[in-house]
């Protein structure tokens, strides 16, 4: 009997993979991403690095001062490679391309490993009322810096906001914790 031919390399076959609840925060606590073009920045960020395949996101949540994510992991990544890739290419990218000439984020970050549906929807729960906890956006209404409202304004066939230099501001100030 002959052996039947794969279609795929093994090397591509899905191995298993692990999720991961993180937070991160700018350097010193500065309102760093309460700028649109901060935000819209950030999340091109992490479409490039999801474009790669480097993670797959889950959900996210962009906050003035910090960023909630839910990614999951192939088996050969880890979340510290993963954050690494992901701050530093923020961090490049502000600086080249809205002229940022400070610190960007502080050292390190938490992360918790999330297993099972339950802990899976807290944390997508816990992402969805950050912005309602810190007073951003009243419950029930769309924050403009969060997967939900991306999914939805995607589905709708409408454009994410746009990425440009000419409008907005840099300007960084301190700012709350949550």
């Amino acid at each position: 009997m002959a052996v039947p031919s794969r279609k795929s390399a093994s090397a591509n076959i899905a191995r298993p993979r692990r999720m991961f609840f993180v937070t991160t925060k700018t350097y010193m606590g500065k309102c760093l991403l309460q700028s649109d073009r901060h935000a819209a920045l950030l999340i091109d960020v992490l479409r490039s690095c999801v474009a790669d395949g480097h993670f797959q996101v889950l959900d996210f949540v962009v906050m003035p001062n910090h960023l909630h994510l839910l990614i999951s992991l192939a088996e050969c990544t880890t979340v510290e490679k993963a954050m690494q890739l992901l701050k530093g290419r923020f961090s490049y990218r502000a600086k080249r391309e809205l002229g940022f000439a400070g610190e960007v984020w502080q050292r390190g970050f938490s992360e918790v490993r999330a297993e099972g549906r339950e802990n899976l929807e807290r944390y997508r729960r816990y992402i969805a009322q950050n912005p309602v906890r810190a007073g951003l956006v009243r419950d029930g209404e769309p924050f403009p810096w969060c997967f939900e409202t991306l999914k939805k304004q995607k589905a709708q066939r409408l454009k994410p906001p746009p990425l440009r230099n000419d409008i907005g501001t840099t300007e960084v100030m301190p700012c709350y914790e949550a």
